[in-house]
Parts: C-alpha cells; sequence; structure tokens
C-alpha cells in the first residue's frame, strides 16, 4: 500500500502513477521488496488510455470497469454535435461580420 498526499482540489487520476511508483509489497522470506503489483483494482474514475497504457507497459494486470455506454453514446451523438457546431459557426460568423464592431 502506499499514499500520496495532494492539496484537495487536485485530481485523483492523475495521481494514478505516483501512487503506484511508491508501492512495496514485502516478499516471503528474503529478498528485496516488490515494486510491481500482480494486479491493480480500480473504479471508473482510473479508466483512461494513459493509466492503462501505463498498466500494460510495466506489465501489470488490471480491473478497471470500462466506460463502454459513455464511449457509444459520443459516437451515436458525434454528426449531430458535428452539424450543430458547424451551423453554430457560420451563423456567428455572419453575424460579426455585419456587426457594427467589425465595421468600425
Amino acid at each position: 500500500m502506499s499514499i500520496v498526499t495532494t492539496a484537495g482540489q487536485r485530481g485523483d487520476s492523475p495521481q494514478f502513477e505516483p501512487v503506484l511508483e511508491k508501492v512495496r509489497a514485502p516478499r516471503i522470506g528474503p529478498g528485496r521488496s516488490r515494486t510491481r503489483p500482480d494486479r491493480v483494482r480500480a473504479d471508473k474514475a482510473y479508466a483512461s488510455r494513459k493509466n492503462r497504457a501505463y498498466l500494460r507497459r510495466r506489465g501489470i494486470r488490471c480491473t478497471i470497469p470500462d466506460e463502454a455506454d459513455h464511449a457509444a453514446t459520443a459516437r451515436s451523438w458525434a454528426p449531430v454535435v458535428a452539424a450543430h457546431r458547424s451551423s453554430t459557426r457560420s451563423t456567428t460568423a455572419n453575424a460579426t461580420r455585419w456587426s457594427a464592431a467589425s465595421i468600425a
């Protein structure tokens, strides 16, 4: 187990790597402590690509729930959001082009 103390408004996910860097698991019998846990269990707050890549790089298995529902929803809404964003930008550009501030 390890502990990293940070300011109260700091997020948990950015502290994922510093906490795992400090993990030391004692061995049974002689030898130095292990620095790589067999497995990490975490909640959805730690499901970022960066955290998962870090665990893969160190060879640590993980049990972190995916935010699959969020990803599926984002993919289904992407075309709608893109069309709305384009429409909003062109409307704003037209309004700005003819405003008194842009003419002066």
